[in-house]
């Protein structure tokens, strides 16, 4: 017994140990040994592990080695939503950014600004409760996205518990961190000359090589890549407030959780303008991929007062100031024409293959005929192809100089290339049109979206099986899916009877999406997955939706005079309407919202932040409650905060609320004004 005990403590001792240490090498980045002397450690633990099972500790650093697969990724809801940042791609654009914002504010005289290098990488969501990991979900939609717990949990540099400091703060009860999730190119590099000599495909780049790592549903592969994380803020927090960005890093370090040590804090714009000439100088030397320096205003009660840009995911108290896009050299080899889901026909330059950035591209969009001519693009061309943003490739320049003569210029084709329909320009419009419903290659595309993830779901419904559907004449819209039976399916090449069996039963699994899933799925113009959520929150029913008019529409925030347009002639068109009314027969029932108008006025417009735990409902289901009204929920408490809701053990929010004299509701005052949504006043679908 007395041994045993000394291997307890030894294991306790050697974990202890090595978390140490990747606090010193992932958080402060100041390692205190070597890496050899850290495989030692991590193998001495891991020994004594394997020959004492019994002792392993739950946090345990080899238990990151991944969990029991999943069929597929549950949704995981932001609390506040992970908003995406206004790009610059100029001095001149950051110092417009400057003006707007001190215009805005009232502002004059320098500002604090914190720069920190823009990772290319995939950013996520990390929920920790009493200082312990319990959820991560990728930024999806900014409201919505996938829930990677598992495989977030097999990442080193990311704590299962975080710090408490001997000097500081303890980590509040509830902390939402946000961070982006890479893997550095010299990693990358290994990870894929080990891919190529087990003859798997090669990642593109560090970037899809995390994303990919990530989304993996067996999370020991994810266990198995090099992925790395910086923090860079936070969302929902309860149990402390900070007094600025620049203090949110410095608590985040301190906690446990890396932060890039590149990130500065800078008097003035003129500084921040430094930091990202700075960094464009070694950008090629760093460890890991950047593309330019987001700079963001340090004071937090300013970010609020900033807020977020009308109509639009982004806050006005940051912008994203990008490098100059990474370009090379190719030769233009054809031009083809692609066929989307909607009938516009986008030209596309197949390229001789040339690596920029890192990235072999093979393709580059040619937008339209009138940006072809504009920039005089031909077949043969020389021409400079750049990443923009870093990502999508596309001719930027025709090297004319290099022009032999026997180039050839393109012209739009007359007929559909995937159904020889007739090819229009409406007036207006800057792009070429199939107008034949029934093309193939609008099908195919419009089915593929409508059984995508955050559409109607329908899991193993890919681009092979609809190509393959559509091309053997058993579906011809997505209203057919609904008709599929198995025999339909398991003759089919690549079918067997069980693969049509789960075909078929995830086919009827999606009956029951939400009405937001069923509007998104529709792929109604300028309707993405966001708007789908509040068009369906708003209406509350499909038949309200479809009945609505223009001028209704146009007093939903969010949609203008063209999404406005869009969505009544997509309803009014009776090819749709048809459609619908089949998919409706079919047994599909999309779920009705629970949002309905404002009933009290009480709420409508108002500023809420809440503090301290209430006995009868949770945080989130109170700010559900909130926003079901049409208030808006805050965490911090300023000169505009219209209600601070106070429960058991309230923090400083409460003293600040009443030293600036703010309307302060215990639970029991809280709870009265939150009469039903739709109260007395009839159901959503009146």
């Amino acid at each position: 017994m007395p041994q045993q005990n000394d291997i307890r403590r030894r294991i306790e001792e050697l974990t202890r140990r090595i978390h140490h240490h990747d606090y010193l090498y992932y958080a402060l980045d100041r390692p205190v040994i070597s890496d050899a002397e850290y495989d030692i450690l991590f193998r001495d633990l891991l020994e004594l592990e394997s020959a004492h099972p019994d002792l392993i500790m739950a946090d345990s650093p080899t238990q990151r080695v991944g969990f029991p697969p999943l069929d597929k990724f549950a949704r995981f809801t932001h609390a506040l939503p992970m908003l995406s940042l206004e790009n610059a791609m100029s001095r001149a654009e950051v110092m417009d950014f400057e003006q707007r914002i001190k215009k805005i504010l009232n502002v004059h005289g320098d500002m604090e600004y914190v720069a920190e290098p823009k990772m290319d990488g995939l950013a996520v969501e990390v929920l920790y409760e009493k200082g312990v990991f319990t959820a991560a979900g990728t930024r999806g939609d900014g409201f919505v996205g996938e829930n990677v717990t598992l495989n977030v949990k097999t990442i080193r540099a990311i704590p299962w518990q975080l710090v408490t400091p001997a000097e500081g703060p303890a980590p509040p009860n509830r902390l939402a961190v946000r961070c982006e999730v890479y893997i550095e190119r010299m990693d990358f590099r290994t990870l894929n000359e080990n891919r190529d000599k087990t003859g798997e495909p090669l990642f593109a780049n560090p970037r899809n090589a995390a994303a990919g790592s990530l989304r993996q549903l067996d999370s020991a592969i994810t266990g198995g890549r090099p992925l790395r994380a910086y923090f860079y803020g936070v969302g929902r927090v309860e149990g402390y407030e900070f007094n600025s960005h620049w203090d949110i890093l410095q608590h985040l370090r301190l906690w446990g959780l890396p932060v890039n040590p590149r990130s500065q804090l800078c008097q003035g714009i003129h500084q921040a303008l430094d930091c990202f000439q700075k960094l464009a100088a070694v950008r090629e030397e760093l460890p890991y991929d950047t593309d330019g320096v987001v700079i963001k205003v340090n004071d937090l009660s300013l970010q609020e007062r900033l807020g977020e840009k009308p109509r639009s995911r982004s806050p006005r108290w940051a912008i994203a100031y990008k490098f100059t896009p990474q370009q090379a050299e190719t030769r233009i080899l054809d031009i083809t024409v692609q066929v989307g889901r909607t009938g516009v026909l986008t030209p596309v330059a197949v390229l001789q293959p040339v690596s920029v950035g890192g990235v072999t591209v093979k393709r580059a969009t040619l937008h339209n005929q009138d940006e072809i001519e504009r920039k005089d693009i031909r077949i043969g061309d020389q021409v400079v192809v750049q990443r923009a943003g870093d990502v999508i490739p596309e001719v930027v320049q025709v090297l004319l100089e290099k022009r032999n003569g026997r180039e050839t210029p393109f012209s739009m084709v007359a007929n559909c290339p995937a159904c020889q329909g007739e090819v229009v320009r409406l007036p207006g419009e800057s792009v070429h049109r199939c107008l034949n419903l029934s093309c193939p290659a609008q099908t195919k595309a419009s089915i593929r979206h409508f059984a995508s993830r955050g559409a109607m779901d329908i899991e193993g419904l890919g681009e092979k099986w609809v190509a393959l559907l559509v091309e053997r004449d058993l579906v011809h819209s997505p209203a057919d899916l609904y008709q599929l039976k198995t025999e339909d399916l398991e003759s089919l090449p690549g079918f067997g009877r069980k693969s049509a069996q789960n075909l078929v039963a995830a086919i009827e699994r999606s009956k029951q999406a939400s009405l937001a899933a069923f509007l998104f799925a529709l792929g109604i113009q300028l309707v993405g997955s966001h708007l789908a959520q509040v068009l369906a929150e708003h209406f509350g029913s499909l038949d309200r939706l479809r009945n609505a008019g223009k001028e209704e529409l146009e007093q939903i925030p969010g949609v203008g005079d063209k999404v406005a347009v869009s969505i009544t002639r997509y309803f009014a068109n009776p090819a749709n309407r048809k459609m619908i009314e089949s998919l409706v027969a079919a047994g599909i029932n999309p779920g009705i919202s629970q949002r309905v108008a404002v009933v009290d006025h009480f709420w409508e417009g108002k500023s809420v932040v809440f503090t301290g735990a209430l006995a009868s409902l949770t945080r989130q289901e109170a700010a559900a409650c909130v926003t079901a009204r049409g208030g808006r929920v805050v965490d911090t408490v300023s000169g505009k905060t219209d209600y601070v809701v106070v429960g058991d053990e309230p923090g400083s929010k409460l003293e600040k609320a009443q030293k600036l004299g703010l309307t302060v509701l215990t639970e029991d005052q809280f709870l009265a004004h939150l009469p039903p949504v739709g109260g007395d006043q009839g159901s959503s679908d009146s």
